[in-house]
């Protein structure tokens, strides 16, 4: 029999086996939820499976005539349950959402449905998983008793090296190609293959059992227990690396991913080294506590590394082109970083499992001691992570669970040469690692400025390195400072950015201030008499405050996934006081979906604001099925405030989440509270404007103002539009709606983070060069706006309302305003146009003015109610000077003029005719033309006149790709839509 066969089998095992871990472990968190707790559960049902299925091999296979045979039957019960596994996952989850969990109530009583459900769901595969290894590695020792070591070690190599490449093709190709349940039934194909090719191999086998000896002795039961704590000592360091590493490579999924098969990688390169030694070594045992020694201290090493990663990629950053083609590089670099730190150590934690098994065989344990072996390594990994997440992590710390972990391994070492080597040999070794230890311990500290210097986005260090850490925690989930820097006060998870606050009471309201505000205060404008509200993401607390500072509102519950966020949100305090003060308010600890699924509560509304799409779980808070638990927990007539970024990702992307939305609410309506964020508000009814009674609650009013909202027009200003108009332009990218089994989001969000995509051009859709929002929403009025704040972070179109204003006064008022913060590009244009316009006192005949006048069109029309903006365009007409023009500059005037009146029918006649009879126009002319053409035939309904118009002047501009052109190409005719801008988003 030939022993490579098999070898090439077991790593196509390995691939598939990890893709179900992968797989299994994204289905049940969708169920059970992504909290500390619930990834525990996750983890203890698989692995914990794994670990039954090992052990019940240690019983079983000496009773097997031929493992293998056995070893192909259970490949074929994975391969079959693999198929259906998705259809059994929807059908048991809907009914246990739908009946279940509402009849049970409780809190802990949907828990324990919910973990027994899981149990049936992955327990059998699992178990099954679990058997694999021991029945490959004994029928292969069977047959090859003179090198039984070897065989199991180079087993443990194929399988460990198949899992590596297997965590990366499911996340980086398979999940995009073919969905989740695409890539289970991919690896159930595998299954089935590796079944039908191990069963034709090895009929013809029939070896015989090794023998075992009728005891176990002390130093077999040690060896045992070595398994145990060196899993254990080996999944406290992945659990702390991921999270040190998180700081570096971004908390992704792919960075994850990179990680996770790095650290298998490791376990892969470990075996193969070790495979000739196991069986040559005369004392494997010694061998063994050498690699322990050595292990601990290399993991210990990595703390005084770790510095060195942030520079790396620092440079790395610096020097990528942000493109696809640098997000490659990106990531295999970023796997070179994980290496660096997770390798050497990995490699000797590879080396004990094939050494412990081979000690044990040696020993007379049989081909019972594999299974045992690697069940009591399973478990020690269960343990292990327990252990760091639940104790570890929040009480000592990354540097002080990594501490732990390598003194596990270090007594184990000093252990096992206690009992198989010279007491001078242990001596030695413990004074040689207890002065390790305690050099590390005092002497490398974890710098904590770099790792909230988020060096993955923004490849720079030097911003952080005099910033004052205010909080610093190793949550369960993240790792949590409050950062206090010259301007404002942030906080940073994982590194990234989740909010901040400038606790200056007279100091600037930054971007996250006046997001954060409006997220609260927009529902309660939509729906004044709103009672009840649920927060998802507790970030600064101010968005919770907000909401609590309404009288008429009775609780509102803020669901966290992590305790040191709540924690550190305190920071803000007195600006977030009604967060943590008020008594109709309440904080709890747990992920979204498992805090609505095991309550059975309704709202009037719900505010989803959790950290952006890119960080690892976060994606499946956007998607369809999300969506639908949400749109249960709401009362008749509630609301749904969904916060979503436009930088770091392009408007496909959001697309996407529009459109799983949109499969869910017969309602939204989007608003950008900031140039660089959305707010999408879904429904099941038509909603409302935003009133101004929200203003009669002095605390609601008080934020409002803090932030410069100060009337009812703020609001519309802001407002980008419903359903109706956004989803021609929603369904022109193509992108099927987010899912929890097509993570499109998760999928690219990383990517886009890294090629700083942005889709801000959609907020920038607000400041068009004609008022194009109002005119394909014709029955929604706009009230004013008014435009009192001038500072740095002015939104867009409430600074150009500002500007609009000083222009039209500029020119019409009797008293010239003071030019406060004026562009002088804009003061030269009014000086000309009232010069030559209003004074008539130069000479008509040249045109330069007609530029002038096009620029103060879109300077003025698109921001000002129609009479104002109109009393511009009608003081120009009505002086002499105006008969004079020619008239193709009358009829540009009488353009303008139609614009700002919003007048739908004269907009499209004089654009088409200029458009038809000025054949010199320059670029800016015929867009702005072709723009107003386009939006006056869609909003009198001649769509195919404004079709016909985008076909014949689409070549001749700059950016036919715009969301503008865009938008109005796709209410001219949304069938055809897609397919003509799919070269755009092919670029």
């Amino acid at each position: 029999m030939s022993r490579s066969a098999f070898y090439v089998l077991f790593t196509v095992s390995g691939f598939a086996g990890l893709i179900y871990e992968s797989i299994w472990t994204h289905y049940l968190k969708l169920f059970l939820g992504h909290a500390a707790y619930a990834q525990s559960l996750v983890l203890v049902v698989f692995m914990g499976g794994m670990a039954a299925g090992a052990a019940y091999c240690a019983r079983l296979s000496a009773r097997l005539a031929n493992p293998l045979l056995g070893y192909a039957l259970v490949e074929a019960a994975i391969g079959a349950l693999a198929l259906v596994f998705h259809p059994a996952f929807v059908g048991l989850t809907d009914w246990s959402y739908a009946s279940l969990l509402p009849a049970l109530g409780g809190e802990w009583s949907a828990l324990a449905a919910k973990l027994a459900l899981s149990c049936l769901l992955i327990l059998p595969q699992s178990v099954l998983l679990g058997m694999t290894f021991p029945l490959m590695s004994a029928g292969l020792a069977r047959a090859h008793p003179a090198a039984q070591g070897e065989a199991v070690a180079m087993l443990y190599f194929t399988n460990s090296l198949g899992a590596a490449a297997g965590v990366l093709a499911s996340g980086f190709a398979l999940i995009a190609w073919v969905g989740l349940p695409g890539t289970l039934r991919t690896a159930g194909m595998l299954n089935f293959v590796l079944a039908i090719a191990v069963w034709l191999l090895a009929r013809p086998a029939h070896d015989a059992p090794i023998a075992a000896s009728a005891q176990r002795d002390v130093r077999s039961r040690l060896l045992l227990a070595v398994a145990f704590f060196t899993g254990l000592a080996s999944f406290v360091y992945e659990i702390a690396w991921i999270r040190m590493l998180s700081l570096v490579m971004g908390a992704s999924t792919h960075s994850f991913e990179l990680m996770l098969s790095t650290f298998i990688l490791g376990l892969a390169l470990g075996g193969l080294a070790v495979r000739r030694r196991v069986d040559r070594s005369r004392s494997p045992e010694r061998l063994l506590a050498w690699v322990q020694i050595v292990m601990g201290l290399l993991a210990l090493g990595t703390l005084a590394l770790y510095d060195v990663t942030f520079t790396l990629m620092e440079a790395l950053m610096n020097g990528l082109a942000r493109t696809a083609a640098g997000y490659l590089l990106f990531n295999v670099s970023g796997q070179a970083i994980a290496a660096l730190i997770m390798l050497p150590a990995t490699f000797c934690a590879g080396m004990t499992l094939p050494l412990i098994t081979g000690a044990l065989l040696r020993r007379g344990g049989g081909e019972a001691a594999i299974g045992r072996v690697y069940a009591a390594n399973t478990l020690g990994a269960i343990a292990g992570v327990l252990l760091a997440v639940h104790v570890g992590l929040p009480l000592t710390g990354l540097k002080g669970a990594l501490i732990g972990g390598a003194l596990v391994d270090i007594a184990l070492g000093l252990v096992l040469l206690y009992a198989f080597a010279p007491r001078r040999l242990m001596a030695w070794s413990a004074a040689v690692a207890a002065t390790a230890v305690l050099a590390v311990a005092a002497g490398v500290e974890l710098d904590a400025n770099k790792m909230t210097a988020g060096v993955f986005r923004h490849g720079e260090l030097a911003a952080s390195r005099n910033a004052k850490i205010l909080f610093a925690k190793d949550g369960k989930t993240a790792t949590v400072h409050l950062v206090k820097y010259s301007e404002a006060v942030s906080l940073r998870t994982n590194g990234k950015s989740d909010g901040s606050i400038n606790l200056d009471p007279e100091g600037e309201r930054g971007t996250d201030e006046i997001t954060m505000v409006l997220t609260g205060a927009l529902p309660l404008a939509l729906q004044p008499g709103a009672k009840s509200a649920a927060v998802i993401g507790i970030g600064t607390g101010l968005t919770t405050h907000t909401l609590l500072q309404s009288l008429a509102i009775e609780s509102v519950e803020t669901v966290e996934i992590e305790a040191a966020m709540a924690e550190a949100a305190r920071g803000f305090m007195p600006r977030n006081s009604g967060a943590f003060a008020d008594p109709r308010g309440a904080i709890l600890i747990d992920d979204a979906k498992s805090f609505f699924s095991t309550r059975n509560r309704r709202y009037d509304i719900i505010v989803s604001e959790p950290s952006n799409p890119w960080v690892s779980g976060v994606s499946s808070l956007f998607t369809r099925e999300f969506y639908r638990r949400i749109r249960g927990h709401l009362n008749p007539g509630g609301m749904l405030v969904q916060w979503m970024q436009l930088y770091e990702m392009d408007a496909s992307l959001v697309a996407t989440v529009l459109r799983a939305l949109g499969e869910e609410f017969a309602h939204y309506a989007v608003f950008a509270p900031s140039d660089h964020d959305l707010l999408i508000v879904a429904a099941e009814k038509p909603l409302p404007l935003a009133g101004a009674e929200v203003f009669e609650h002095p605390g609601v009013a008080k934020e409002l103002w803090s932030v410069h909202i100060f009337s009812a027009g703020d609001f519309d200003a802001r407002y980008i539009g419903s359903r109706a108009t956004v989803e021609p332009l929603v369904a022109s990218y193509g992108m099927p709606a987010n899912s929890d089994f097509a993570p499109v989001l998760d999928l690219n969000a990383a990517r886009h983070r890294f090629m700083e995509k942005s889709a801000v051009e959609l907020a920038g859709l607000l400041n068009a060069d004609v008022p194009l929002l109002e005119l394909l929403e014709r029955s929604r009025s706009r009230r004013p706006v008014n435009p009192l704040y001038k500072g740095a972070y002015a939104f867009e179109r409430v600074e150009n309302t500002r500007l609009a204003w000083y222009a039209r006064d500029f020119l019409v008022s009797p008293r010239i305003p003071a030019p406060e913060a004026v562009p002088a590009g804009l003061q030269k244009d009014l000086e000309l146009v009232k010069l030559r316009l209003l004074e008539c006192r130069e000479p008509r005949h040249l045109d330069v003015w007609l530029t002038s006048a096009a620029r103060l069109a879109r300077a003025i029309n698109p921001y000002l109610a129609p009479d104002d903006a109109g009393a511009v365009w009608q003081q120009i007409m009505a002086r002499p000077c105006f008969a004079e023009l020619q008239e193709f500059q009358k009829r540009w005037l009488v353009l303008f003029r139609a614009a700002a009146a919003r007048d739908a029918a004269r907009m499209a006649e004089h654009a088409t005719h200029l458009l038809g009879t000025q054949p010199g126009l320059g670029t800016e002319a015929r867009e702005y033309l072709l723009l107003a053409g386009m939006a006056g035939h869609i909003a009198t309904g001649n769509r195919p006149a404004a079709l016909e118009l985008w076909r014949a002047h689409k070549s001749r501009i700059r950016s036919p790709g715009s969301a503008a052109f865009r938008l109005l190409r796709c209410h001219a005719d949304a069938a055809s839509c897609e397919a003509e801008f799919r070269p755009y988003a092919e670029r």
